[in-house]
């Protein structure tokens, strides 16, 4: 015998976000490693596990039996690294606002696609549009854009909580998510448009990711139409 309201909620509660969390804490590990080598030592953590576009762009005029190599794996390990907190707590604080919902609508292996598969092949397109860049990139922006795109895909009508500032006050206030991503897209077009020369990487691989995951949310979708 049970006392209470029995909610949908109590009766099926959601899952923990297993792949968020670890996704999580392997960017938090690499970072805790990174930290505690030598300055010469972390360059050679970026330079072994970052993307060196040039690398990519000429891995890619070769025959594909020849693209399994390390530059290929550093589309993926590049994801998980980041030199400083700031950068990766930034990319984290998104990843929990938008990957919660993400996972639990594609679940643990949809959401790890979308991260792995979007943060690559986003780091793919801005070695197309930046052959000659010899700068290794790292950090996850691509992937956790992708995550974003696909969240808006998912959930086009869904509204989030704000707390926006209204003079000396914030004030709570659920904002339609088009809008806010829609913001967030717009200001990354602007950068990438009229931005600094040196800012042309993070805001390519912000859009191509943005694009992927978005793309990645709409096959999702149709082809749960399709079953139904």
């Amino acid at each position: 015998m049970t006392n209470g309201i029995v909610t949908n909620w109590s009766e099926n509660p959601p899952l923990p976000p297993f792949a968020t969390i670890s996704i999580s804490l392997v960017c938090i590990f690499a970072l805790l490693a990174y930290t505690a080598l030598s300055p010469l030592m972390q360059q050679a953590m970026i330079d072994m596990g970052g993307m060196r576009p040039s690398s990519i762009s000429a891995l890619l005029g070769k025959n594909p039996a020849s693209w399994w190599s390390m530059p290929a794996l550093s589309l993926v390990t590049s994801l998980f690294i980041h030199a400083s907190w700031l950068h990766l707590l930034g990319n984290l604080a998104y990843l929990w606002v938008f990957g919660i919902k993400v996972e639990q609508k594609l679940g643990s292996f949809g959401i790890i696609l979308v991260f792995l598969l979007g943060g690559a092949l986003a780091n793919v397109i801005v070695a197309l549009r930046l052959p000659h860049l010899e700068t290794p990139i790292i950090g996850a922006s691509g992937a956790i854009s992708a995550v974003v795109g696909a969240y808006l895909g998912l959930f086009p009508r869904r509204k989030i909580g704000l707390f926006l500032p209204l003079g000396m006050y914030l004030q709570f206030a659920r904002v339609p998510a088009l809008l806010v991503i829609g913001s967030w897209f717009t200001l990354q077009l602007l950068y990438t448009v009229f931005g600094p020369i040196n800012g042309a990487v993070a805001w390519w691989t912000h859009l191509a990711g943005f694009a992927l995951g978005l793309s990645f949310a709409l096959v999702a979708r149709a082809l749960a139409q399709i079953r139904l």
